[in-house]
């Protein structure tokens, strides 16, 4: 066992209902994580999400599959309804009200990621019951006999079936500053080797506090050792297998494998790199804690310092160092040219 892997698929719904069911991975279950925490939500057809927000956290969320409506209404009666679907994103700012709303025929699934590892849930259905029918009444101006079927009590409903069917406005396949097509964008690195895809600040202006990497190794590449200056990484296999090493600050080394629906968790500037150990493509969500993702990788920093300091640096004779090919900037997914390890 790895103090910096979480096997989700592994674990029980925290929430579970006829229409619905929310795996969490917080710090109370995940001791790791810091500034940022995820869960898998799943919705059947008809199902959705209640009405809620999160009094701590922004949310990130990509769909693993099927069709959502996302509806935001936020700060200045802003409003925003938009539709997604395997591949696509949603954001959604701390404390804005937002629901999802599985519109397909099938099982939806969306990966989300906070900004927090205690995210705090407000839904609309508790706020409202924790309220007397005279209060609310006189919010709308009217008698409390009006109102005298409301939900009583401040529990939340989490989620149910929709009363009625799908009425999308033309608007909902409108382009929305909340939502973003990650996996129909041009990769930002496509070498043979894998592809990688960004969500962050230069791509997604309105995000804040949290982004991500959509990253594709194939069977013969990997992800060269790196860091992250200034970001965690939480990361969740979505397919293939693959391995990866990560030195702590103590100076201890941790060496683990990862399988589909894996999460795992690297703190602030630890180095670590991943190595694809199956012959097809793995596919890595890779979420950050910043908007602005900022890598730091070997093969840069080597070319970075001369020979009388690199080769003393690794233990050995300036002209027993290997000639390495001269690299202005880091390559982030090289092949692998050699066996895999046992």
């Amino acid at each position: 066992m790895s103090k910096h892997v979480f096997h989700l698929g592994e674990t029980a719904p925290q929430v579970s209902t006829s229409y619905s069911a929310r795996t969490q991975v917080r710090s109370d279950n995940f001791p790791i994580l810091e500034r940022i925490s995820l869960a898998r939500l799943t919705l059947e057809a008809a199902g959705f999400r209640e009405p809620h927000w999160h009094a701590n956290a922004n949310e990130l969320g990509y769909c693993l599959g099927g069709e959502l409506l996302v509806t935001v209404f936020g700060d200045s009666n802003e409003h925003a309804s938009f539709t997604i679907s395997a591949g696509q994103m949603f954001f959604v700012p701390s404390g804005a009200l937002h629901a999802l709303e599985n519109i397909g025929d099938a099982q939806a699934e969306v990966i989300v990621v906070f900004s927090h590892e205690q995210p705090q849930d407000f839904g609309l259905s508790g706020s409202v019951g924790m309220l007397t029918p005279n209060v609310m009444g006189n919010a709308w101006g009217l008698s409390a006999d009006v109102l005298a079927g409301l939900p009583k009590g401040p529990e939340d409903v989490f989620a149910g079936r929709v009363d009625g069917t799908p009425e999308l406005v033309k608007s909902a396949s409108y382009p929305s500053e909340l939502k973003l097509d990650l996996e129909g964008m041009s990769p930002r690195v496509d070498n043979g080797y894998g592809k990688l895809k960004t969500a962050r600040l230069d791509t997604w202006p309105v995000l804040d506090e949290l982004a991500m990497y959509s990253l594709r190794i194939e069977g013969d590449g990997m992800r060269e050792p790196h860091w992250h200056p200034v970001t965690a990484e939480l990361g969740y296999v979505h397919t293939g297998r693959a391995r990866m090493t990560v030195k702590s600050a103590d100076g201890s080394v941790d060496t683990y494998k990862l399988a589909p629906d894996d999460v795992y968790f690297i703190p602030r500037a630890f180095p670590h790199h991943i190595e694809n150990l199956g012959d097809e493509e793995t596919h890595f969500l890779v979420f950050f804690d910043q908007a602005e993702v900022r890598d730091i990788g070997y093969t840069g920093s080597a070319d970075a310092y001369p020979r009388r300091i690199l080769a003393p640096t690794l233990g050995i004779p300036a002209a027993a160092l290997p000639s390495l090919p001269p690299m202005p900037s880091d390559l982030l997914i090289v092949q692998k040219r050699n066996p895999v390890d046992p």
